[in-house]
């Protein structure tokens, strides 16, 4: 029994009994035929918790022990006293302990006889550090009879420095889950307080409430005890890398506490965060992360396209500098959490706007179609308005691409047309001039005069672009004038020349634009009417 009892408590102490690397049992000391058998050095043991004082006796065969006495008194007395009593194993004895060991001390082994004298003592202060004596009690050839022992055991006691004993288990959110917090020591003494706290990730300390806490006091043997607490609850991912502390309050005010941090295994839904929509030029920059434990591999990737872009453990950033129009379209931002593959998917827009360009003839004839068209390649689509300059009549507008058509042209369709283009804050225009053609036409009014011998003839013609007039008479004389004059889209050709005989009737006019050549052959008049006169003096004959 004694084996049994002092097995569990050594392990209980160890470290309480100063280690040299010899065992923890002295020599026997011995005064003629009584001997006992103490440690050989100072034990040492900490506040709060218990220290075992190992011993064991021998006497005269003559000898019956009937009771063990322990004393602590001052190293410097060779006997302790009645007064310095902390221990008697009989219980009716008037005998009294000291008030401040009373209830602390009791013996492993109840039964003397056995001579095994050890004791513990439960509750340590630092005040029952000193020096402890054995007498035992018995009876000698029929007479009662004491023998005190010598050699002393010195317990020196230091304040509290173990920690207890927290057990976490492998903590899944949603999954029930125990905390265990074990006391140091295992002593039979009073029951210490035990306390869950919790400290969040503000850095709040408070106690837990609304659980299941339960305290249980486990006895190892008659003299040993271990008191632990368990705590039960439901884990969160809001319980993840908090931490947790186990308060341990002993008799006489000695405490000791052990925190933990948690670890919940845990995964909180995907978040993509960044702006989406950006403009060519600027950086693309997107992060993809998860909250989870343990962290999650994230990988981006873009739709069609086999290129990884990035991974990393918890979070990813997509970074793409100077952005172009191919960078839009749907990114994948794929998670791997604990062999489980979850996506979510982002689309990027860029916008851009490229340099109206402006298709079709701008030259075209009178009575044909004028078909031009402004286009802007952008996003989003520009919105594209044609206008007149000079009038403000819009003639079409569109998104992305507007054409103006003008069915059967005229000459007031020429001139300058505009192609306003705005996207989004931003108005560009761009000009093209529209010039309408169209062919020469010799006019009436056209004609000759003979005077004795000089021929007068004017030609009248008009088209855009002017037309050039020609006078084949002139091929044949060398002496002649010719005087032009230009109003609007009209040319007015006058040619005199000197002729002694002029046998044809009319003289040939011949005018030409580019659009096409018009001859007419003007009527030879010898004498002209006064209306026809004023007609070539006013109009086509200016002085």
């Amino acid at each position: 029994m004694f084996v049994l009892i002092w097995s569990a408590l050594f392990v209980s102490v160890k470290g309480s009994i100063a280690d040299t690397g010899a065992s923890a049992w002295g020599q026997q000391l011995c005064v003629g035929r009584y001997c006992v058998t103490l440690s050989e050095r100072e034990l040492t043991a900490e506040a709060g918790l218990c220290v075992v004082i190992p011993c064991s006796f021998t006497n005269a065969d003559e000898f019956t022990p009937n009771h063990t006495i322990w004393y602590k008194c001052e190293a410097s007395q060779k006997f302790c006293t009645d007064a310095d009593i902390i221990f008697h194993s009989n219980k009716n004895t008037d005998t009294k302990a000291q008030s401040g060991f009373e209830g602390r001390v009791s013996s492993l082994e109840p039964d003397v006889s056995q001579k095994n004298c050890s004791i513990i003592i439960n509750d340590l202060k630092e005040s029952d550090s000193g020096s402890y004596q054995l007498r035992v009690h018995g009876v000698l050839n029929g007479k009662q009879d004491a023998f005190t022992f010598i050699p002393r055991v010195n317990v020196s006691v230091k304040g509290l420095s173990q920690k207890p004993t927290v057990m976490i288990p492998t903590l899944t959110e949603g999954q029930q889950a125990t905390l265990t917090c074990t006391a140091p020591g295992l002593c039979s003494g009073s029951v210490p307080e035990i306390t869950w706290t919790w400290r969040g990730a503000g850095g709040t300390e408070s106690y837990i409430t609304g659980n299941s806490t339960d305290f249980k006091t486990e006895n190892l043997t008659d003299v040993t005890q271990r008191h632990s607490s368990t705590f039960t609850f439901n884990p969160s991912a809001e319980h993840h890398d908090t931490s947790v502390t186990c308060n341990i309050n002993f008799t006489g005010g000695e405490s000791t506490e052990k925190t933990l941090t948690v670890n919940v295994t845990h995964k909180k839904e995907i978040t993509i965060s960044g702006v989406t929509i950006v403009k060519e030029g600027d950086v693309l920059n997107l992060t993809c992360s998860v909250e989870s434990f343990p962290p999650s591999l994230i990988e981006w990737s873009k739709l069609s396209s086999d290129t990884n872009l990035h991974s990393y453990s918890g979070s990813a950033r997509l970074v793409i500098e100077n952005v172009k129009p191919e960078h839009s379209g749907q990114y994948i931002c794929a998670v791997t959490y604990m062999n489980n593959t979850l996506k979510k998917d982002v689309n990027i827009t860029v916008i851009y706007n490229r340099a109206a360009q402006i298709i079709g003839n701008t030259t075209v004839r009178k009575g044909d179609v004028l078909n031009l068209t402004c286009s802007v390649e952008s996003f989003p689509p520009s919105v594209i308005v044609w206008s007149k300059c000079g009038s403000n009549t819009k003639l079409h507008n569109d998104s992305g691409s507007a054409t103006l058509v003008v069915h059967n042209v005229t000459s007031e369709h020429s001139g300058q047309y505009i192609c306003t283009v705005k996207h989004l804050d931003t108005t560009l225009t761009s000009y093209v001039d529209v010039t309408v053609t169209w062919h020469t036409k010799i006019q009436n009014g056209s004609g000759c005069v003979l005077q004795s011998e000089g021929l007068t003839c004017v030609c009248i013609s008009e088209g855009f672009p002017l037309p050039n007039i020609k006078w084949p008479l002139l091929n044949h004389h060398t002496e002649y004038s010719v005087i032009t004059t230009v109003l609007n889209h009209t040319v007015n050709s006058t040619v005199s020349v000197t002729v002694k005989n002029h046998g044809n009737s009319t003289v040939e006019c011949v005018s030409n634009n580019g659009n096409g050549e018009e001859r007419e052959n003007l009527l030879l008049n010898n004498k002209l009417s006064k209306k026809d006169d004023l007609c070539f003096s006013s109009k086509h004959f200016p002085l």
